[in-house]
C-alpha cells in the first residue's frame, strides 16, 4: 500500500508579485537522486543536496536579465544549460562563479524549453514548434528556425523521454480551445500529431504527465472536474495514412477524483508507476472543502491510499524524483518521501499455498489486472476437476445457474445451498469482477440476519485471492464478531490494505483468546507447523546468528571494571541460561504471527497500540523475545516454505510496543527483566549493523580503487583497509 513519509523543508520561497505563482520555474534532477537544481521565476539557479537540505551553489543573472526556462543538467558533459531573455542560451559548470562570464550564444528564434532526459542529450524546443539538438544548434546559432505550429497555436507543456535507443520530445499545444499532442522523433527526424478529445465545454487540461514502458508512451491528463485520462501512443513511426490526416488521440478514464461542487483551479497529476498516480491540489474525500491535499491514488483499485494536507497555498506544481515529491506550498518548498509497493494481486495476495485435501478444488488462477482493465486476450484459467466434481457433473440434471442468478439466490437461500452454488460457479468460470459484489451480499445478509453465517463460502471467496479490504470492509470485522479466526487468518494473509485500527483489533482479540479455545481451532496448516517446529527445536549452545547469542548478551551486561580473564572465566562457569519458553500456545501464536506480517504505517498504528493493556503488552513482548531467541540459534531450521515473520518484523514490533508503552513498562515491576533483555537484543543488532556498515564501506573503497598496471608475471599486492 502506498505511503507518504514525514516531509521536510528544502528551502524557502521568494515572494512573487503574482500570488498565483510559487516563484519556482522548474526543478530538475542533477548528478544523482540526492542533488536537484531549482530555477526560480526570475534570475537564480540553485543546486541543493536534498539529504542535507542545504545549497551547494547558486548562480544569478545580472539585473535586467531574466531566466525564461528551467535550467537542466547535462550528465554527459557535467554542465548546466539555461535560456535567458528567450534567445540567449547559457552553459556553465559547477566551478563557474559568475554566470555572465560563462559561455552564451544567441539564437535566431524564441526558445520555449530546453529539455534533457536522463541518459539523453539536451534538446531545444522553440516556441513555434521547431526542435534542435543542442550540439547542432550551437554549431550555427543563427541558423534559420522553421515554424511548425499554426498561427496563434501555443505550447502548453513539454518533456523529453529516452525510449530504448531513441530520444523523443513530446509536447502539447492549444489553439482556439482545441488541444493537440506532438510526438517528435529525433533519430530519424519525424513528427506525429494528434488531436486531444474534448472534455466538457469550457474545461481545459490542468496538467500533463508522461512515462514510457513497453514501446508505448503513457500520457496522463488531469481536468478541472477531477477526471484523469490516460492515452497510449506507440513510439513506432506513423504510417502514410496517419501522416495524411490528423487522428484523434484515443483515451480512457483512468481515475475520477471527487472534487465536490467547485472545479479544481491549481492541481497537477503525475504518473508514479503502472498502478499509482500522485495528485496535488485536490480535496480529500473525507475532509471538508477548502483544504488541499497531496494524494496517492491506486488506479487498479480506484482507492485513495495516502493523503497529506499541505499547509499554505498550493500552486498546482509537483515534481517527483527517486521516490521523493518536491512540492511548493505557502512560503516553502517541501520534500516528501513516498513508497509505492507493486500493485499486483498475484504478488500482494499470492502468499498462501492452497490446502490440498481429497475433495478440494484447485483455486481459480488470478489473471492480471491488465487482463481485466484493458481487455487483453488471454486463455481462460483452467480448472482441474476432482473425482467428486466429475461425479456431480455427470449426475447433475438441472441447468447450471448464471452469475446473476447466483447473486440473487444467495440473498434468500440457506447457507448450505449458497455454498454449493458458489462452489459450483467458481469451478465453472472466472468470477473475479463479481467476487466483491458476492462477498458484500453475504456479509450484509450475515449482519442483518444473526441466524445466517456462511463461513465456508466466505473462506472460499477469500481463497480466490481476488478480494481486498477496500472491496468488502465489513468482512474482517464480521469474522472477528463471529470469532471465526480461520477466516480472520485468511484475511490477514490475503488483504494488503487492512487499516491499522482493524489490525490492532485482531491483535487484541488473539491475545485475549484462551489457549484452550485456540487449540480447538482449525487454522492454516503451515502456520501451525512453523510454530510446532520452533517450539520443539532443541536449543543450540554454540549458536551465533543475526548478531546475537546468550554469551554475547552476558558480556554486554558484565561488570565493566572486571578484567578480561575474569569475564572469560565467569562466562565459562556460568549456568546455562534457561530455555526460552513461548508464552502462547501453538495455534494462538500462529494467529499472532499473521499480525506481525501485516502491512502497516507507524504513524497510524501507534495510537491504536496504546489501547493495549499493560498485561497484554508484556505478554506480547515476551512472545517477541521468544521469537528473537529462536531466530538467533543456529539450530533453528530455516523453513523458507513456511509463512513466518521475519526477524526485522519482530524487531520493528518490539520498537513499536516500546514507543507506545514506554512509561507504563518502566513503572511496571514485572517488566524490568524483560526490558533488560530487550536492551541486550537491541545492542546486539546495533553492533551487527555497525559491522555490516564497516564491511560496506570497505567494499565501496575497493570498488573505487583504480586497477593498477600489470607489474609482471608475478607480483604481490597488499590492500590495507584500516
Amino acid at each position: 500500500m502506498a505511503t507518504l513519509c514525514e516531509g521536510y523543508t528544502l528551502c524557502g520561497l521568494a515572494p512573487a508579485q503574482n500570488r498565483l505563482c510559487s516563484g519556482i520555474r522548474g526543478i530538475e534532477e542533477e548528478r544523482d537522486s540526492d542533488h536537484v537544481i531549482v530555477t526560480d521565476s526570475t534570475r537564480s539557479v540553485t543546486l541543493y543536496k536534498v539529504s542535507d537540505q542545504k545549497p551547494l551553489g547558486s548562480w544569478t543573472m545580472r539585473q535586467g536579465q531574466t531566466l525564461t526556462c528551467p535550467a537542466v543538467y547535462n550528465t554527459k558533459t557535467k554542465e548546466y544549460v539555461a535560456v535567458s531573455d528567450n534567445k540567449v542560451i547559457r552553459i556553465w559548470n559547477e566551478n563557474d562563479v559568475v554566470l555572465d562570464k560563462a559561455f552564451k550564444a544567441t539564437v535566431s528564434a524564441d526558445v520555449s524549453m530546453v529539455l534533457c532526459a536522463q541518459g539523453g542529450e539536451p534538446v531545444v524546443l522553440f516556441q513555434r514548434g521547431a526542435v534542435r539538438l543542442m550540439d547542432s544548434l550551437l554549431s550555427a546559432p543563427q541558423q534559420p528556425i522553421e515554424e511548425v505550429l499554426a498561427q496563434d497555436e501555443a505550447i502548453r507543456w513539454s518533456t523529453s523521454i529516452v525510449a530504448e535507443t531513441q530520444q523523443l520530445l513530446i509536447f502539447t499545444t492549444e489553439l482556439k480551445g482545441e488541444h493537440f499532442f506532438y510526438l517528435h522523433r529525433l533519430n530519424p527526424n519525424s513528427v506525429q500529431k494528434y488531436r486531444l478529445e474534448r472534455e466538457e465545454p469550457g474545461l481545459s487540461p490542468l496538467s500533463f504527465s508522461a512515462s514510457y514502458k513497453n514501446k508505448y508512451i503513457s500520457l496522463l491528463c488531469l481536468y478541472p472536474n477531477g477526471h484523469v485520462y490516460q492515452s497510449l501512443i506507440s513510439v513506432r513511426g506513423p504510417g502514410a495514412e496517419e501522416e495524411a490526416k490528423l487522428p484523434q488521440l484515443p483515451r480512457s478514464l483512468l481515475l475520477s477524483i471527487p472534487v465536490g461542487e467547485e472545479l479544481l483551479e491549481a492541481a497537477s497529476a503525475i504518473i508514479l508507476d503502472d498502478a499509482h498516480v500522485a495528485v496535488v491540489g485536490v480535496p480529500h474525500p473525507s475532509a471538508g472543502p477548502g483544504k488541499d491535499y497531496l494524494c496517492i491514488w491506486n488506479t487498479n483499485f480506484q482507492t485513495l491510499q495516502a493523503g497529506k494536507e499541505m499547509a499554505g497555498k498550493l500552486y498546482g506544481q509537483l515534481w517527483s524524483f527517486s521516490n521523493k515529491f518536491f512540492i511548493p506550498h505557502g512560503k516553502t518548498l517541501s520534500v516528501i518521501p513516498f513508497a509505492c509497493p507493486q500493485s499486483s494481486l498475484a504478488s500482494a495476495l499470492g502468499k498462501l499455498k492452497q490446502v490440498k485435501t481429497e475433495d478440494s478444488k484447485l483455486s481459480v488462477l488470478v489473471p492480471s489486472w491488465n487482463n481485466i482493465l484493458h481487455g487483453e486476450n488471454v486463455l481462460p484459467p483452467k480448472t482441474v476437476e476432482t473425482k467428486k466434481s466429475r461425479t456431480q457433473r455427470r449426475t447433475q440434471s438441472i441447468p447450471v445457474l448464471t452469475t446473476g442468478q447466483v447473486l440473487e439466490l444467495i440473498k434468500t437461500t440457506p447457507a448450505e445451498e449458497v455454498h454449493k452454488e458458489v462452489e459450483g460457479l467458481l469451478s465453472r468460470q472466472d468470477l473475479q469482477p463479481f467476487l466483491g459484489q458476492m462477498a458484500s451480499i453475504l456479509v450484509s445478509r450475515s449482519l442483518a440476519d444473526p441466524g445466517f453465517y456462511c463461513s465456508n463460502t466466505l473462506a472460499l471467496l477469500v481463497h480466490t485471492q481476488c478480494l481486498c479490504h477496500s472491496v468488502c470492509p465489513d468482512l474482517l470485522p464480521l469474522a472477528l464478531e463471529k470469532k471465526d479466526y480461520f477466516l480472520c487468518q485468511l484475511c490477514l494473509q490475503f488483504f494488503p490494505d487492512i487499516p491499522e485500527a482493524i489490525t490492532c483489533t485482531c491483535l487484541k482479540a488473539f491475545i485475549s483468546l484462551p489457549d484452550v479455545d485456540a487449540e480447538k481451532l482449525d487454522l492454516e496448516p503451515e502456520s501451525v507447523s512453523f510454530m510446532e517446529t520452533i517450539i520443539s527445536t532443541e536449543r543450540s549452545q554454540a549458536g551465533l546468528q543475526n548478531g546475537f547469542s546468550p554469551t554475547s548478551c552476558e558480556k554486554d551486561t558484565a561488570d565493566s571494571t572486571s578484567g578480561q580473564q575474569t569475564r572469560g572465566k565467569d562466562t565459562k562457569n556460568a549456568k546455562k541460561p534457561p530455555e526460552p519458553v513461548c508464552p502462547f500456545g501453538v495455534h494462538k501464536a500462529a494467529l499472532i504471527n499473521e499480525v506481525l506480517q501485516t502491512a502497516y504505517s507507524d504513524t497510524f498504528l501507534l495510537p491504536h497500540l496504546k489501547d493495549l493493556s499493560s498485561q497484554h503488552v508484556i505478554l506480547f513482548l515476551e512472545y517477541l523475545q521468544f521469537l528473537y531467541l529462536r531466530y538467533s540459534q543456529d539450530a533453528f531450521p530455516q523453513k523458507h516454505g513456511f509463512r513466518s515473520p521475519r526477524l526485522d518484523q519482530v524487531m520493528d514490533w518490539v520498537c513499536l510496543l516500546l514507543d507506545a508503552h514506554f512509561t507504563v513498562l518502566v513503572m511496571t515491576p514485572q517488566a524490568k527483566g524483560l526490558l533488560q533483555n530487550l536492551q541486550g537484543f537491541v545492542k546486539s543488532q546495533v553492533r551487527l549493523f555497525l559491522e555490516l556498515g564497516q564491511i560496506e564501506g570497505s567494499l565501496q573503497e575497493l570498488d573505487k580503487m583504480k586497477t593498477k598496471e600489470d607489474m609482471g608475471q608475478y607480483s604481490i599486492e597488499v590492500i590495507e583497509l584500516y
